[in-house]
């Protein structure tokens, strides 16, 4: 996949077209890429998948920036910004890459859907939003949610769930720190700068956790890296070039991929007690995306 200069440039824009065909690649993508990483942590440690995968991912940066203007598009101005952004990336990929191998692909992608619930929350004191009672309510509703598809009752607190749910609170920071990237770096910078980040920081493990992949996954991890490296691209030139309220809808059709690749290569379905509190999550974080749409909207009065 390539882009050319224009599509690659920093700064915010609003092409909606173009932003949900860059949200439907990356949701296709990153399901591809959970699917690759949930067969691999059989045999290999997160951190090693994660070493695997940002060897290409790396690659595919440069690439991009080759076609987009050359290496010195690379540079930087906000490297404490990207140190962060790559931090926390990191922190969410590994959680997230745990719970994969604990939990069936569906659960766990459902219950990283509270990402969004917990940015609502996290932009009162990170971003100094006013957030409304009802989207406080709604807010409520969207982790009750959460509670449904963890079952307490049913031993649902297990260390999977805490992971995955772990994970969804750091991609909730990554998403806010993603967002102020975005005005001045290029999508292909930031994914440079986090790629050369994990290769750095899970090389440091290999001398101990390295195993050398058999010939049979070596295609998986190909596919992992790519599909992550696609995903991860277009995601951040989807919210490049749209907003939230357009976006967030179609961030939910991966659930669809999930359950489609959890049969087919797990025969897993999803039980009612996720769907039900996908559901539940789905619709109470789309309500909020409406009420802060509004509230964008509105020049003068109270929080929604």
């Amino acid at each position: 996949m390539t882009e050319s200069g224009s599509a690659t440039k920093p700064g915010l824009h609003y092409q909606p077209v173009r932003a949900l065909l860059y949200m439907a690649l990356a949701g296709f993508s990153l399901t591809l890429l959970d699917v690759g990483v949930k067969w691999l942590t059989t045999d290999y440690t997160p951190p090693q998948i994660a070493f695997l995968r940002y060897m290409i991912g790396i690659g595919f940066a440069i690439a991009i920036a080759s076609q987009a203007g050359g290496v010195r598009t690379l540079k930087t101005k906000r490297p404490f910004g990207h140190l962060l952004r790559s931090a926390l990336n990191l922190a969410t990929m590994l959680t997230f890459y745990y719970a994969l191998a604990r939990l069936p692909l569906a659960d766990a992608i459902a219950i990283g859907y509270a990402g969004p619930l917990f940015m609502t929350v996290l932009s009162v004191p990170l971003l100094k939003e006013r957030v409304g009672p009802r989207r406080w309510i709604a807010v409520l509703l969207g982790f009750a949610g959460v509670v449904v598809i963890l079952r307490p009752s049913h031993a649902g607190f297990d260390t999977g769930s805490l992971l995955a749910l772990s994970s969804a609170f750091l991609y909730a920071l990554t998403l806010i720190t993603s967002r102020q990237l975005s005005a001045t770096e290029s999508s292909h910078t930031m994914l440079f700068y986090y790629s050369a980040s994990v290769l750095v920081a899970m090389g440091a493990t290999m001398p101990w956790l390295w195993v050398t992949p058999r010939w049979e996954d070596v295609w998986i991890i190909v596919l992992v890296g790519i599909s992550g490296s696609v995903g991860q691209y277009a995601l951040t030139q989807a919210f490049r070039y749209g907003e939230v309220s357009l976006l967030a809808p179609m961030d939910y059709a991966t659930l669809l991929w999930a359950t489609i690749f959890g049969f087919l290569v797990w025969n897993e379905l999803p039980d009612l007690a996720v769907v039900v509190g996908a559901a539940i999550i789905i619709a109470s974080t789309l309500y909020i995306v409406h009420r802060e749409t509004r509230q964008k909207r509105t020049v003068v009065g109270r929080p929604s």
